[in-house]
């Protein structure tokens, strides 16, 4: 489900892009997250040790604002696809960050699953994708930048947030940047666009979804399935993303090659190998 949902999102943001500047789609992103779950917020208020609050609003910095604004951003000159692909970069990181800030333990197995993933990625990558030109291969490094927060945002969840209902840590962890982006949308032209740009509310349906879906219900989802296996295991399924996110490219009009194929062959390899060490 997270797959499919997260593969979606890249697509998305494009068509969300075309009416919208990339930091009022970040924003319009995480307000409508917020508000979606907020009644669950406001019911739970009081169940959140006070202890607690520093790694929900870090959670909420790493996993939701600042990725929603650096995805967005980048691709406004990269296809869907590739950022997708981008994307599965965050097993890496997470792995790599629960090494040095959680004295969590690294298998030689497991690093090399790990590897055989990232070869799989760069295979996609410098094989050209979609409509995405070398010279803005620069914008891939926003993406590089958040999947670093995702790691970062996944080892705070498992360690720092463990006990915490999936539903009252998501509506939380946006909470605590929901009125951070509101406050941000309301210096954009954003609700301008809204009254005097066509398309502008097609566009903002498709950030609805991303929201909705992507952001809110896939937050819960990830919560949950770190809770029940490792921030490792739930980080891999950044190698299936990019299948989806390809696909969904391909039927928008970007191009697919061979070599993307054998790409996504090696990338699965990878998923084996993490899942099955120990």
């Amino acid at each position: 489900m997270l797959t499919f949902i997260w593969g979606t999102s890249f697509i998305l943001i494009k068509k969300g892009l075309v009416v919208f500047a990339s930091d009022e789609l970040g924003a319009l992103r995480i307000v409508i997250a917020c508000l979606s779950l907020l009644p669950f917020a406001i019911a739970n208020l009081r169940k959140i040790a006070p202890d607690r609050w520093k790694f929900l609003l870090l959670s909420g910095l790493l996993g939701n604002l600042f990725p929603a604004f650096l995805f967005a951003y980048a691709e406004t000159e990269l296809a869907s696809g590739l950022a997708g692909v981008l994307n599965s970069l965050t097993a890496l990181f997470t792995l790599l960050i629960g090494a040095a800030l959680f004295r969590q333990r690294i298998t030689w197995l497991r690093m090399a699953g790990i590897l055989v993933g990232i070869a799989g990625t760069a295979m996609l990558i410098f094989t050209g994708n979609g409509n995405a030109e070398t010279s803005n291969a620069f914008y891939g490094l926003f993406i590089v930048i958040a999947t670093i927060c995702y790691g970062g945002s996944a080892n705070i969840i498992k360690f720092r947030l463990q006990g915490i209902h999936p539903v009252v840590m998501s509506s939380m962890a946006l909470l605590t940047v929901g009125p951070l982006a509101a406050v941000y949308l309301g210096t954009t032209d954003a609700f301008h666009k809204l009254q005097v740009t066509e398309g502008a509310w097609e566009a903002l349906l498709y950030i609805a979804l991303l929201a909705v879906f992507s952001t809110a219900i896939g937050l819960i989802l990830l919560n949950k399935l770190i809770h029940i296996s490792t921030p490792v295991f739930a980080s891999t399924i950044n190698y299936l993303i990019p299948i989806v996110a390809l696909m969904w490219g391909v039927l928008d009009g970007e191009t697919i090659q061979t070599w993307h194929y054998l790409g996504m062959v090696v990338i699965l390899a990878g998923v084996f190998i993490v899942n099955r060490a120990r």
